[in-house]
């Protein structure tokens, strides 16, 4: 007699039928109404050329959506705290969960932020060191460079029912270094660069930026009484000095105002020294890099450490030496300790320092500067603290996680984000590698094409599936290069000796000139060490690196290239007017938007709204400026133009203008022909941004051209137009040196050279230098195996 069926067994329980994210009707950017369901739980990777839609889906639509409605939860109060964020273009989100983003941006700059502060590791160390140090120096405070001893009196009341007890001291035990702040390095002003001391302040002594006559900065010291501002500094009396270049911060009125007067040195460290040098506006830049030189402290030795805390050891190791360990080494140190009363830590440690290891950033050490970090080895020190994690059934986004990672480090990357799944979390991947692709559970291909011609979904199914199917992604999924049957002959020979910087051994090498030369290994093992480290950029070298391009959304193509001014100079000249009237950024700008195209309504604590401009119709120019023709059009539809149109309008007859030709050339070269002039650099993918940069630097006059991985960003179909490109600069009499690990570009190289054997302080030596036949032939290291696999030998 057969039992019937229990309720729960006949029917599903309704919570359980939530288990796919709706999107319906997305138009972010260039996405054209796309509507997709997504299996929650499961890995998705997303795919398809360069600037398809695949961020704009991902990024600016789902995980944007999930992260507003949570910051809606908070009370207002908090919420004028946080970034505002408009709704998405889209008509339904539906299934969303918790958003996690773990994306390539560069961590924050400031000296004082480290690896290890950025992951915690940092804080269970201080812990650590505070139980079982010897001597025993206080608590964990005791032990972090960003905290400062402090000694305070004063009388402070505790009532403890009649009694009253008065304390009148107040400590408290920093680990911070006194000297240079916890910084690791000391400042030293060169005051030759701050004024011209044969002139007096009224004559314009200062040459600092921003400290022209009649600014506030100038009228402060002029205007103080403390100085002689008609005569020259170098007659200054010894009070006079003391008080114009080191004066404490003093109350004063200054030009009937109230104001602060302090010195000029003091001045200048809060103004220039407590900034990011790297966010800094150019000519800034210049000065402090020629007026500030940096020293290591010589008190603390650059560990920003005191010496109480440098004096704890635990086994001979203090809390400095500790961090300054690449981070297998210690690992390896942690497991060796063993003591029951803080056993719980040591676990939790362990498990983080592991985590560093099968992540592939053993190499690293915890007190690295966080801004020193590639993008790629940014988001993998992000994704340290989810890997932990209790939290399940949340949604991880990944930008293109394998940036920067040789072929082997991907193997450990796509086990990372399949063990991320198996918790039971949705991962949303957007990634070019096949390797990664061939591990999801879904892809969404986004295309056909960039710009206006993608923002379709192609194809939604299986990897197999995609392979079978017409689209770019699916034709090119199993491309492999072959290797060159012959290779170029080098015209000369670049000589490195002796190259020692970061974790290189007394590295000698020849690269060959006249030729596409590849410089590999695993991460971290030393590549951008030897090539930046020994080939600076100079008169002869235009080097390209990966630091991100910086721009507000007024930026643009035509703006970032230099383009905009022949532009500019030709509507001038057809149209008898200055320039200037052609700049949105300048005269010809519309004033009720200030040339930005939308008014921005600030709604205070809840989110804020942009609309396009009614006055200019999101032209951001005046009416009056528009009237202006060149070739019939006006300088709002030359700007709306793309690349390809801009390069035939600028090409022939009236509007002919071979400096705007030129760059229009170089844009197209690199394949951004569909992007328009004039759209914001905001709107730009990754790979988009690593090509205009490319397109601009092709301009430069050198005769060596130095890559930082160009493929980053780019899709299998757009590796091609690169190795394209890279052929004809070869081809043009130019040097090409490439840092790479993208298999298709060491098989095109005619030269290799493979550093290794493995990362931090287990590579930096040059393991192979030959040609790729040769590499694949002797399968002698890591990077042979891997190509002579992709290349099917």
């Amino acid at each position: 007699m057969s039992k019937a069926p229990r309720a729960d067994e006949r029917t599903p329980h309704p919570a359980d039928r939530h288990d796919l994210i709706r999107v319906h009707g997305a138009r972010e950017n260039n996405l054209k109404d796309v509507s997709i369901e997504i299996p929650k739980r499961r890995l998705t990777v997303f795919t398809g050329v360069s600037g398809s839609g695949k961020s704009s889906l991902v990024f600016d639509t789902i995980a944007a959506e999930s992260q507003r409605l949570i910051n809606e939860t908070y009370s207002s109060f908090l919420q004028g705290f946080m970034p505002s964020l408009a709704r998405p273009e889209v008509d339904l989100l539906d299934g969303l969960t918790t958003a996690i983003i773990v994306d390539q941006q560069r961590m924050g700059a400031d000296p004082r932020s480290t690896v290890g502060t950025a992951t915690d590791v940092n804080a269970m160390l201080r812990i650590l060191f505070s139980r079982l140090g010897k001597p025993h120096i206080g608590p964990p405070s005791a032990y972090a460079f960003n905290v400062p001893s402090v000694k305070a009196s004063g009388a402070i009341t505790v009532e403890r029912g009649d009694k009253k007890a008065v304390r009148t001291t107040f400590q408290r035990t920093g680990g911070m270094c006194p000297r240079c702040e916890g910084r690791g390095t000391v400042s030293d002003i060169d005051l030759t660069q701050l004024y011209d001391d044969s002139k007096s302040l009224n004559e314009g002594a200062l040459t600092i930026p921003g400290f022209t006559p009649g600014g506030w900065n100038y009228r402060l010291y002029a205007e103080s009484g403390l100085v002689d501002a008609d005569k020259p500094i170098r007659r200054y009396t010894k009070k006079e000095l003391q008080d114009f270049l080191h004066h404490e911060p003093a109350r004063m009125k200054i030009a009937g105002i109230n104001m602060t007067y302090e010195g000029l040195v003091p001045r200048i460290q809060k103004s220039f020294l407590a900034k990011d040098k790297e966010g800094m506006q150019p000519h800034i830049r210049a000065f402090v890099e020629r007026a500030v030189t940096f020293t290591t402290c010589p008190d603390c030795d650059g560990t920003r450490l005191s010496e109480g805390a440098r004096s704890s050891k635990i086994r001979k190791v203090s809390i400095a030496d500790a961090c300054a360990m690449q981070i297998s080494d210690l690992a390896a140190w942690v497991r060796g300790l063993s003591e029951p009363s803080v056993a719980p830590l040591l676990t939790a440690l362990q498990l983080t320092l592991d985590s560093f290891v099968e992540i592939g950033l053993g190499y690293l050490s915890l007190d690295r500067p966080a801004g020193t970090l590639s993008g790629g080895e940014a988001q993998r020190v992000k994704m340290i603290r989810h890997l932990g994690s209790s939290l399940t059934d949340v949604t991880y986004v990944f930008d293109e996680p394998t940036v920067g990672l040789h072929p082997h480090d991907i193997q450990r990357m796509n086990g990372l984000l399949l063990q991320l799944r198996d918790k039971g979390n949705t991962v949303l991947v957007v990634e070019h590698k096949p390797e990664t692709i061939a591990i999801a559970d879904h892809v969404v291909d986004l295309g056909p094409g960039a710009g206006t011609e993608g923002g379709t979904v192609c194809f939604e199914g299986t990897v197999d599936g995609l392979r079978g199917a017409d689209t770019v992604t699916g034709r090119h999924l199993d491309d492999r290069a072959s290797v060159k049957s012959e290779v170029r002959r080098p015209s000369g020979v670049l000589e490195i000796r002796g190259a020692r910087a970061h974790n290189l051994r007394d590295v000698d090498v020849d690269i060959p000139l006249g030729v596409l030369a590849v410089v590999t290994g695993v991460a971290g093992s030393g590549k951008s060490s030897l090539v930046h480290g020994s080939i600076p950029a100079g008169e002869d070298v235009v080097s390209i690196d990966q630091s991100p391009i910086r721009g507000s959304r007024r930026s643009n193509p035509a703006t970032y290239t230099g383009l905009l001014d022949p532009i500019r100079k030709a509507f001038a000249k057809a149209n008898g007017v200055k320039p200037a009237l052609f700049s949105a950024n300048s005269e010809g700008a519309c004033p009720t938007c200030n040339g930005a195209g939308v008014i921005y309504t600030d709604l205070g604590m809840m989110a804020g709204v942009s609309s396009t401009c009614e006055d200019c119709e999101g032209k951001r120019f005046q009416p009056a400026v528009l009237e202006y023709l060149l070739g019939g059009r006006d300088i709002s539809e030359v700007l709306a133009m793309s690349v390809t149109d801009a390069e035939e309008f600028f090409g022939s007859g009236e509007a002919k203008t071979p400096a705007a030709q030129r760059v229009l050339a170089r844009l197209a070269d690199v394949g951004l022909g569909y992007v328009s002039l004039g759209q914001p650099l905001t709107t730009l993918s990754g790979g988009e941004r690593q090509r205009l940069k490319l397109a601009t630097h092709m301009g430069d006059k050198g005769g060596v051209y130095v890559l930082d991985e160009p493929t980053t960003g780019l899709h299998l179909a757009d590796v091609e137009q690169l190795l394209g490109l890279l052929d004809r600069l070869v081809d043009s009499g130019k040097s090409v040196i490439v840092v790479e690990h993208h298999q298709a570009v060491m098989a095109h190289a005619d030269w290799i050279v493979d550093l290794g054997p493995g990362a931090g302080h287990d590579g930096g030596t040059i393991v192979f230098e030959g040609t790729p036949a040769e590499l694949v032939a002797a399968r002698s290291t890591l990077t042979g195996e891997h190509l002579a696999a992709y290349v099917g030998a």
